[in-house]
């Protein structure tokens, strides 16, 4: 008889047909979970081969983060037939009836399957595969029509809490109780627990911290509580390092020093020691190193700390560039006539990332010498505020007492005729100088773009009313002739006691706020600018005079496409800076309150002013309020155009400046151009040519400057 069974069972083995089942790929968490050491054997999941000698016994093994069940010998290679397969282990379990489910429909021996010892061993890699379970043990016993196996299952708890270790990780605690949150309460499954890993480590790699990893679970608590391990990238130190024109960092075998100090350069950055690498973040470290204009490259590499796992070094080569540089130019304007400059500039002073600034401006009307110092982010401000100072002595020509069609007010000196009075130009000389604080609101994050600015600061000058030949002349008068003085004037200040004194003293406080909304701060096509300040100016004697001067200005542009003259403008999908035209709009107003001196007035027309006037032709007043309307379209490669529209008004305050030059000089107080313009674009700025016509009476005026009006 037992011949007979053995011959049948031989028979039925040659025409059977079955598929092996290949081991998943999923199986990849619950070995991490079951054991971290590969080739560990797990001793608990064996075939009881004391209950059936038909089976080898076999272990299963983690390999490479695989699940292998593997009885170290060749497989038995004899077949049985199946008859019945029983579930065990999930009675207790809140989804049993579930779980029993999976298990059964991971394997592929069915009651009637004829196996061996390689399908067995699929089949419980399939089911650890499935990702519910923690344990698998399968006995075998014999029945009367075959063998009957019992798979004993360890399913996984219900999931209650995902935790990630440390517990103050940068991703917010907040999004990972998003992620699971229809997860939690259900039983947890290995695979879709890997699946919310990795969005996870999107969420880390999308965010730029690129040196994260994630390790877990780290374990997983019978009450349900996951715990992941999250390895973040800690940088231990950042290390400068400046290279020379041949490229190497040593010199005579010793690290090159550079010009720059290393706090100035350590201030630009947001990654510090301590803190959690971030691709993005060190990108816009580089960028505000470049923006520091003292660096022409600026080189990145990582290394590992090898006093501390898991963290990193960066490294910064940095190659400095000249800092240092003297220009020189040469030109002439309707104002100033004919001068010539000369500036010397240092931008790295004593390696702090001071600006220094001596420039000398000669010219037929006018001549200047002013030294000014900048520092741009005080020391250990986390404000990120700035400082700057100067000094000056000039004297020049004012357009004040001005007029391109009605002459000008020459200096006299006395209030009468006699044969001693002269007729000359009007000079000013001013020295003094000043200085101010300038901060960003960025509420002490100094690395945060702050839209709105602050400046405070204070002015003091002396002025002194004289004549080509430095005479002093407190007077002034339109008529140009000996013995016919017809409207006398004082040229600056007069107090209420009739008195009309050759100097002035001015001292102010400045205030002023701005907020800066441009796409550009060069070449805009969107955004807004607004400005709003006031002048305090106070008395500190006698000549010296207290008003108030305020202005506000306000800008806003909007993108266009109106003219298609350029290859990347009529191109389908062209973006707003492939083709950067637009509708740009500008007003502005002020006014003083107090006496004042004439020549602090309000000044209109000119380059920056209503375009198709005369420096300062247009007023000279106590108020005003001007607009302009331009649109800016591409023409050809580097080469914009410009359609514009000026017009600008006094409100008729000309009268109530004292002495009345703008009145005394017949200046209009209203008017209005419409023009033109090219400009090429430079790396200072646009070189800006402009056209315009005043009041359309075919008076032209042609006007050169670097960059757009506004």
């Amino acid at each position: 008889m037992q011949k007979d069974l053995l011959k049948y069972r031989k028979v039925i083995t040659s025409i059977a047909c079955f598929h092996l089942i290949l081991i998943s790929n999923n199986s990849e968490l619950a070995a991490k979970y079951l054991s971290d050491k590969a080739g560990e054997t797990i001793k608990t999941q064996i075939i009881d081969k004391d209950e059936n000698d038909l089976f080898l016994a076999f272990d299963l093994q983690q390999k490479n983060n695989v699940l292998i069940a593997d009885n170290g010998e060749k497989l038995n290679k004899e077949s049985v037939l199946i008859s019945e397969i029983i579930i065990e282990g999930w009675e207790n379990h809140p989804e049993g009836k579930k779980l029993e489910l999976a298990a059964y429909d991971s394997m592929s021996i069915k009651p009637g399957s004829i196996i061996n010892n390689q399908i067995l061993k699929n089949d419980l890699n399939s089911i650890y595969a499935s990702g519910w379970f923690s344990g698998v043990q399968i006995k075998s016993k014999d029945g009367p029509l075959g063998v009957r196996l019992i798979v004993k299952v360890v399913p996984n708890p219900i999931l209650k809490e995902v935790l990630l270790n440390p517990r103050k990780s940068v991703i917010p605690k907040k999004y990972v109780e998003e992620i699971f949150n229809n997860f939690y309460g259900t039983t947890l499954n290995l695979n879709e627990l890997q699946n919310k890993i990795n969005i996870i480590k999107n969420w880390y790699e999308d965010n730029g911290y690129s040196l994260s990893r994630i390790n877990g679970p780290e374990r997983i608590s019978e009450d349900g509580i996951v715990t992941l391990n999250v390895s973040e990238g800690i940088v231990s130190d950042i290390k400068l390092r400046f290279l020379g024109s041949d490229g190497e960092v040593l010199i005579d075998g010793k690290p090159r020093k550079g010009k720059t100090k290393d706090w100035v350069i350590k201030r630009e950055l947001k990654t510090t020691p301590g803190s959690i690498f971030n691709r993005k973040t060190l990108e816009e470290d580089i960028k505000r190193l470049y923006a520091t204009s003292l660096f022409d490259d600026v080189k990145v590499s990582l290394g590992p700390d090898n006093l501390k796992t898991g963290q990193v070094i960066i490294i910064l080569d940095l190659s400095e560039q000249r800092t240092g540089s003297l220009t020189g130019g040469l030109g002439y304007s309707n104002s100033s006539g004919i001068f010539a400059s000369i500036g010397l500039q240092e931008t790295n002073a004593l390696g702090r990332a001071w600006s220094t600034n001596l420039n000398l401006n000669f010219g037929d009307y006018s001549t200047t010498y002013n030294f000014a110092l900048s520092d741009p982010w005080i020391k250990g401000d986390k404000y990120r505020t700035s400082f700057r100072t100067n000094i000056f002595l000039s004297r020049d020509y004012p357009q004040e007492f001005k007029s391109e069609n009605n002459g000008r007010i020459y200096a006299v000196d006395d209030t009468t005729t006699s044969s001693s009075d002269t007729f000359s130009s009007i000079v000013l000389e001013k020295t003094g100088g000043g200085f101010s604080f300038s901060r960003p609101l960025n509420g002490g994050d100094p690395f945060k773009v702050a839209k709105w600015r602050v400046l405070g600061g204070m002015n003091f000058q002396k002025v002194s009313m004289i004549d080509s030949s430095d005479n002093k002349k407190p007077y002034g008068d339109t008529t140009p002739t000996t013995g016919n003085i017809n409207e006398i004037i004082c040229i600056g200040y007069s107090p209420k006691d009739g008195s009309c004194p050759a100097e002035n003293t001015l001292v102010s406080f400045i205030l002023s706020t701005s907020r800066n909304n441009l796409n550009n701060p060069v070449s805009p096509t969107s955004g807004n600018k607004f400005t709003l300040g006031s002048e305090q100016f106070i008395s500190m004697g006698n000549n010296s005079p207290t008003f108030n001067r305020m202005r506000a200005t306000y800008s806003f542009f909007i993108p266009t496409k109106l003219i298609n003259l350029t290859k990347e403008c009529r191109s389908k999908g062209a973006t707003d800076e492939e083709c950067a035209q637009t509708l740009g709009f500008q007003f502005k107003a002020g006014t003083i309150l107090g006496e004042l001196p004439p020549y602090e007035s309000f000044c209109m027309g000119g380059s920056s002013s209503v375009r198709g006037w005369g420096a300062c032709d247009l007023s000279v007043s106590k108020s005003f309020v001007e607009a302009t309307a331009e649109y800016r379209f591409p023409l050809w490669r580097m080469i914009s155009g410009s359609l514009f529209a000026d017009v600008g008004t006094d409100l008729g305050s000309q009268s109530d400046v004292p002495g009345k030059p703008g009145k005394l000089l017949k200046k209009a107080g209203s008017g209005f151009s419409l023009g033109g313009g090219v400009g090429v674009k430079t790396p200072i700025g646009p070189l800006r040519l402009d056209i315009a016509s005043k009041d359309l009476s075919g008076d032209m005026r042609y006007t050169l400057g670097v960059g757009w009006k506004f």
